[in-house]
């Protein structure tokens, strides 16, 4: 009786992941084409067609630090740039608008040390600012890499030159040229175009106007007029260039960043974490079921994301450190699902979704360093075959990695408590890490491989120990001297747990410490910067507990062995 209600409720659970799914993908991925507002005017940015919304919140929040500005739209803040005429009052070059989070660079340009947010106009005439500018162009024509202060002015220098792009009409392209792949800005446009262009203008000033005056049936009207002069525009510029982007993808972008389905899927992996939590930690079997039903749904989400970038871009979701972070968080699930079918034993799932929380979290609230951004590919990448293959097999190998990283976390915490009482559930978590490492070292080394295969046919040579290649292979020793020394018998299960924690410090340092810290080799379409002391700290921690489990581990087994080393003598005097 017990298995055939398990059974039901199992079969109602699954339906209800279905559900969510199916609820999720009419909501947010089905094109909503009742509504054709200035969220999706086509326009021409970074070499790729993509809707006013996306353009809108990547400049907003460039500028300001956030998709949204005192509870505006990011398409109403942006397009009040473009429409807000010049003037001594200007509103906008007035207003604290531009952020600066370097308290370094307010200290060098003499502003406030708790003020973070200043106004265009007050940073333009600040006479520092250009000396700054003049360091940073000497540093960039000299080829040399930027600390994180010159980092901060080289953002500076983006802020301000991309908002007086678009308040002088030239930083929006609108209509395409003929003979050319650049688009025309406002001021290259046509007299027919800027006249269509002209009557958005009118409806977008009317709705403001019915705002303030707080008339939402006049709001209501002037939305519908700017649905309808868009419409217009969009059918004069069609009639005049031909069919001149795809309409269905600009659609499943804007309800793409509406619906924001990776923030859904960490909320349901942080939801099955605490359930798997309850099951394993209070030994509450009865939520394992709700935990599993949890995770399917985060990874329909999840699937919903990846699919939903990879119909907009046309490629593996894979080419920069947001996308790498989320599939990692993806494929640790996956290799989890597939080592608990086989020990089911429940510290993997566990773990698992203790890596799927923090990267999928860090992916939405770590925007300034992982930059989510829909972006084509540098050209060295623009190679699917390659991209699907080498990129996609060395980035799951940091999956399993992690994984494993986070279960040796999980043994190191009962040897604190006692390893005797928690012998099972050591020994457990000690299959699962070591089941994580093999296929890890499976996937890297055929990742490497892989990769020699594409420089040589990217850049003419199979390896040459540039930073990332040589950082990669020393990640794969020192995973490969573990598995040796656990069939050698030199690791045993403690020994392996600790390894585990150890270990993936160089695998942070191939995945994120090339990139973000030496900035050096071919890989540039990889660079970035910040995030250097949260990532520093998470290595040192850990290092810290693993240091100290280790420290106390031993000193147990001395006082043990000292112990009984007393009794025996104690009973030979007897």
């Amino acid at each position: 009786m017990k298995h055939i209600v398990n059974l039901n409720l199992r079969v109602a659970l699954n339906k209800i992941g279905v559900a969510a799914l199916l609820i999720f993908l009419t909501a947010a991925l089905l094109p909503c084409r009742a509504h054709a507002g200035l969220e999706y005017l086509p326009i021409q940015d970074n070499g790729r067609v993509k809707p006013f919304d996306t353009f809108a919140r990547e400049m907003l929040h460039l500028v300001w630090g956030k998709e949204t500005y005192k509870g505006k739209k990011a398409t109403d803040v942006v397009f009040s740039w473009i429409v807000m005429p010049f003037g001594p009052n200007d509103p906008w070059d007035n207003t604290n608008l531009v952020l600066i989070q370097s308290a370094g660079l307010r200290e060098a340009m003499g502003l406030s040390k708790t003020q973070m947010y200043y106004k265009p106009m007050e940073l333009l005439e600040n006479t520092k600012l250009g000396l700054l500018l003049q360091d940073l162009k000497n540093k960039q024509e000299a080829h040399e890499k930027l600390n994180p202060f010159y980092t901060s002015v080289e953002t500076l220098e983006n802020q301000l030159t991309a908002y007086h792009a678009i308040r002088l009409g030239e930083g929006v392209r609108f209509v395409p040229t003929k003979g050319s792949t650049a688009w025309q800005n406002l001021a290259q446009m046509d007299e027919a175009d800027k006249a269509r262009f002209k009557k958005i203008t009118d409806a977008y000033v009317e709705s403001i106007t019915a705002q303030t005056k707080n008339d939402p049936a006049a709001e209501a009207a002037a939305d519908k007029q700017i649905s309808q002069a868009v419409a217009d525009f969009v059918a004069g510029v069609r009639a005049q260039y031909g069919n001149y982007y795809d309409q269905r993808k600009l659609d499943v972008e804007v309800q793409y960043n509406r619906f924001q389905p990776f923030r859904f899927a960490w909320v349901f992996y942080f939801i099955a974490l605490i359930l798997f939590g309850f099951a394993y930690f209070g030994q509450w079997s009865k939520w394992t079921l709700f935990a599993w039903s949890a995770t399917g749904v985060a990874l329909l989400f999840h699937v919903a994301g990846f699919v939903s970038r990879m119909y907009i871009l046309g490629r593996p979701p894979v080419s920069n450190m947001f996308e790498t972070v989320v599939w990692v968080s993806f494929m640790a699930v996956v290799f989890a699902s597939i080592i608990y079918r086989f020990n089911r034993s429940i510290i993997v799932p566990l773990a698992a979704t203790m890596v799927a929380t923090l990267g999928l979290l860090l992916c939405d609230i770590g925007s300034s360093v992982l930059d989510g951004s829909l972006m084509l590919l540098q050209p060295v990448l623009r190679d699917n075959f390659w991209l699907s293959t080498h990129v996609l097999i060395i980035v799951s190998s940091y999956a399993a990695f992690f994984l494993a990283f986070f279960i040796g976390d999980i043994v190191l915490f009962y040897y604190l408590r006692d390893e005797k009482k928690y012998q099972t559930r050591i020994r457990d978590g000690v299959n699962g890490i070591y089941r994580a490492i093999q296929v890890g070292v499976v996937l890297l080394a055929a990742g490497i491989i892989l990769g020699g295969v594409w420089a040589d046919y990217s850049w003419g040579r199979f390896w040459g120990w540039d930073p990332k290649e040589t950082w990669a292979f020393i990640a794969l020793m020192g995973y490969i001297v573990i598995l040796h020394g656990r069939i050698a018998g030199w690791l045993r299960q403690f020994g392996l747990a600790a390894a585990a924690v150890l270990a993936f410090s160089l695998v942070l340092m191939s995945w994120y410490g090339v990139n973000f810290v030496l900035g050096a080799g071919l890989h540039t379409y990889g660079f970035g910067a910040g995030g250097v002391q949260y990532v520093a700290s998470f290595v040192a921690a850990h290092l810290l507990y693993a240091a100290y489990v280790i420290t106390l581990r031993q000193s147990r087994l001395k006082n043990a062995a000292a112990s009984g080393a007393k009794t025996t003598k104690s009973s030979v005097n007897l």
